[in-house]
């Protein structure tokens, strides 16, 4: 579904409840681009960009190399701004860093700190937030249970594998209890089944948890099977909105690394997501 403006771009994530006094409110914006863009020097990175994040969506953005995927993340966590436009957090104009934003990097090796022991990795995340030490232990215990690591508390992460670091990672952010998580291609650096595992755990933990996700990555078939719907964006937008299209995913939840990959409208996105990406290149 190709977006002409960046009006288009947003109406198509939010369903079309029409005027049915039944139909239930939805919930305000967590996150808001309204026409954003961004320069680097002369060179226009982001253009036009408009888009909303509701309260428990996972929306994932693919697009090939150099087409801003990363920056947007720096637009929402404040460390970068935008040349025109604005980006809102619960209505907010986004100024700097919210302690309520996590960021999950695909490069967990450096994200982690490897003189902390994985308990005192994710204990960091509650020392910042001024949690009493008292405290830490017990919800140390809880997060490091539902990654799997509760075993692993006094281990190192140079002693862990790939993809129990990557868990460690996303416990230490789940210890901010953020309303919007953050994910720079976090699975691209693991092995296949390694990376089905950590997609169905991360599915999981945001169902529990109600967390929005803006979810980078260059795997179509990844953004399919996470997201509520798939952003593609164009490199060298031009007088262009950076936003080309919009994939609204309407796959049943919870998902199924087999049976919602073999689903008619699983393999109708994904043709239309490779068509789309193909053009591109």
């Amino acid at each position: 579904m190709a977006t002409s403006s960046a009006a288009s771009a947003r109406l198509a994530l939010v369903p079309d409840v029409g005027t049915d006094e039944r139909a239930p409110a939805r919930a305000p914006a967590v996150i808001a681009f309204d026409n954003v863009a961004l320069d680097f020097g002369a060179r226009r990175v982001i253009n036009r960009l408009s888009f909303d994040m509701h309260p428990g969506e996972v929306v994932c953005v693919i697009g090939p190399s150099g087409c801003g995927k990363t920056t947007l993340l720096r637009l929402l966590t404040g460390l970068i701004k935008p040349s025109a436009g604005q980006v809102r957090h619960h209505g907010d104009p986004v100024t700097g860093p919210a302690r309520d934003v996590a960021i999950v990097f695909q490069d967990y090796a450096k994200a982690l700190l490897p003189w902390r022991t994985v308990a005192g990795n994710v204990s960091l995340a509650l020392e910042a937030a001024g949690v009493p030490k008292a405290e830490r232990a017990e919800r140390i215990h809880t997060l490091l249970g539902k990654v799997g690591l509760a075993q692993h508390a006094e281990k190192f992460p140079g002693q862990l594998s790939g993809g129990m670091q990557q868990r460690l990672q996303i416990a230490r952010c789940l210890a901010q209890e953020p309303a919007v998580l953050l994910m720079d291609e976090p699975f691209g650096a693991l092995d296949a089944m390694t990376r089905q595992t950590l997609q169905d755990e991360m599915l999981q933990l945001v169902a529990a948890s109600g967390t929005t996700v803006l979810f980078i990555t260059h795997d179509l078939e990844e953004a399919i099977y996470l997201g509520d719907a798939v952003l593609a964006l164009r490199a060298n937008p031009g007088e262009q909105s950076s936003l080309a299209q919009t994939f609204p995913v309407h796959l049943p939840r919870p998902r199924n690394q087999l049976s919602t990959r073999e689903e008619p409208e699983f393999l109708r996105l994904r043709r239309e997501a490779f068509d789309y990406i193909k053009e591109t290149h």
